[in-house]
């Protein structure tokens, strides 16, 4: 483990503000009163790990407090968390996955603060879209989406599709705008004997693609209902059957290669790094990689076509455990990392800010990828990830869509599989 400590030279005494800033009585040892404590997992040269670095710099002049860093790994806080934030050894403020799972868990079993107080003094709540809401706040069971906020996400995440700009100008194709142009630009490709969409069904994110065509279908109604319990799920409604059928369909018609069920992730990528597909639906978090490795062709981006919501969360968020010893600290810390300035770090560096100006962000590529953010968070069309109801469905809907594209399930026995399997995770949950 990596343990960094930065002091800021000069600071000698406490004074009395800043005592009461920390939340300590007087009686505290002032290296303790005047000390953050702080987690994250983040690497030096990510976006966040950037802006993160300037933060404690910035809070560190401001405040006179000493931030004693430790990097830990994410396998780190997510094995040990329940262990160390019930102890003494717990500190200030740390970065922690966002879900019922795991900030929920916590949440419910009393180890973290409850946050409605300082989201209320610092307004984070109206620098935060409705959708990034949701996984910051949890009921009494830990469940997403009502209840207290116990966490403040900085940084956004979704799905878009990527494109290689020059094998569609060598086709003579465009941008499509509807779906049925984007299947038309598909059929091009395999008319030329190109396999136009790079994807994996071992891992996502062909899972993504799949609940992507069933938002296409869907509206918020049926996203709260999928992903926070608050209706019943038809399996054999039109979301959910359009987007088992179309997978099907793409597949028998060359969008999608038989190849895919052995593909991960890894590979899909490395495959459109390549230059081997022209199409490429996945996550944000492919952007720095393309950006440093995808340089043998131009490329861009683009949301969905025809779709109001798209795959995506708030990012991982910044925690304050319930033992923690300085929480005024901690929350003064986390409004730093919201400033314009700070969320201007994040974009810059192939991020995803969730409270930047806009005229800050320079990089064009960066410009275009927190522009499709932006879109999709003003028509509150954040809708999570298809695996996140259950512990176990991420799985599930891999093997379910292996299946499908193999022919040995037809669409209605995979979405009556999947749909057994997540009511059967959701009750484990729910009671």
């Amino acid at each position: 483990m990596k343990k960094n400590t930065r002091t800021l030279a000069g600071v000698a005494v406490l004074g009395v503000s800043a005592l009461l800033l920390s939340g300590c009585s007087a009686g505290a040892a002032e290296s303790d009163s005047n000390t953050l404590k702080l987690w994250h997992f983040e690497s030096d040269t990510s976006a966040m790990g950037i802006a993160w670095e300037e933060a404690i710099t910035v809070f560190e002049e401001e405040t006179g407090a000493t931030v004693e860093f430790e990097e830990k790994s994410f396998e780190q806080i997510r094995s040990t968390a329940s262990q160390v934030l019930n102890s003494n050894e717990a500190p200030d403020i740390l970065e922690y996955n966002k879900g019922n799972a795991t900030a929920g868990l916590l949440a419910s079993q009393g180890l973290l603060s409850d946050m409605d107080d300082i989201y209320a003094e610092y307004g984070w709540d109206d620098a935060l879209a409705p959708s990034l809401q949701t996984t910051a706040r949890y009921d009494e069971n830990g469940i997403m989406g009502s209840g207290a906020f116990y966490g403040v996400p900085n940084y956004g995440e979704f799905v878009e599709v990527f494109y290689n700009k020059d094998m569609f100008a060598a086709a003579g194709l465009e941008v499509p705008t509807t779906l049925a142009e984007f299947e038309a630009v598909m059929a091009a490709f395999v008319a030329q004997g190109v396999t136009p969409l790079a994807e994996s069904a071992a891992e996502y994110p062909l899972g993504q693609l799949w609940y992507q065509l069933a938002l296409t279908q869907a509206d918020r109604g049926f996203v709260d209902d999928y992903q926070l319990y608050t209706g019943d799920v038809d399996w054999s409604g039109r979301e959910l059957t359009y987007a088992t059928e179309t997978i099907k369909d793409w597949t028998d018609a060359g969008y999608i290669s038989t190849d895919a069920t052995g593909f991960k992730a890894e590979d899909a990528g490395t495959a459109f790094i390549n230059g081997t597909y022209p199409i490429f639906y996945s996550g944000s978090w492919w952007h720095n990689r393309f950006t440093t490795e995808a340089t043998g062709f131009e490329w861009g981006t683009f949301l969905f076509p025809e779709a109001e919501m798209s795959p995506g969360s708030a990012g991982n968020m910044w925690v304050i455990p319930e033992k923690a010893a300085n929480k005024d600290l901690a929350a003064e810390f986390i409004d730093i990392t919201m400033r314009p300035e700070i969320q201007a770090l994040i974009g810059n560096n192939g991020g995803i800010p969730v409270a930047a100006n806009t005229e800050d962000i320079t990089d064009e590529k960066s410009q275009e990828l927190i522009g499709n953010f932006n879109t999709l968070t003003e028509q509150d069309g954040i809708a999570f990830y298809p695996d996140w109801p259950t512990a176990t469905f991420y799985d599930e809907l891999n093997a379910g869509l292996q299946e499908l594209i193999n022919d040995t399930k037809s669409p209605a026995e995979v979405n009556e599989q999947l749909g057994g399997q997540y009511q059967s995770g959701v009750d484990d949950i729910v009671g």
